[in-house]
């Protein structure tokens, strides 16, 4: 396994896809990244030479990924929840932040449903 900002990509996949393994780097910023490198899309990780793993692994250094990225985000959403604001309420609540109705979806958010006892009448 070719290992790229800490963590270790797929080998038998193409390098456009193991890189979006990594946290951060979806599917455009993959390509732009191999763009850059002069790094075809179609090529395999296990095919990679160690010149074009390094010239990829100093071109993902230029940006924000993984551990950087995940703190930033989480301070991000303590801030919110400190100040008080709307978002910082509907973070602690575990409830949708950009107002999705809630009345019959948000399962994800909400977690398993709580049935409650004699509800109807």
């Amino acid at each position: 396994m070719a290992r790229i900002a800490g963590v270790d990509i797929p080998r038998e996949k193409r390098i456009v896809i193991s890189l979006c393994y990594i946290y951060g780097i979806g599917k455009t910023l993959s390509q732009r990244i191999l763009k850059v490198t002069n790094i075809s899309e179609d090529k395999r990780v296990k095919d990679l030479t160690d010149d074009e793993l390094v010239r990829i692994r100093t071109e993902v250094s230029k940006y924000k990924v993984e551990g950087d990225l995940r703190r930033e985000v989480a301070l991000n959403i303590k801030r919110l929840i400190e100040i008080g604001s709307y978002r910082g309420i509907r973070h602690r609540k575990g409830l949708p932040t950009r107002g999705q109705n809630t009345r019959n979806n948000a399962r994800t958010r909400k977690g398993p449903r709580k049935t409650i006892a004699n509800k109807k009448k």
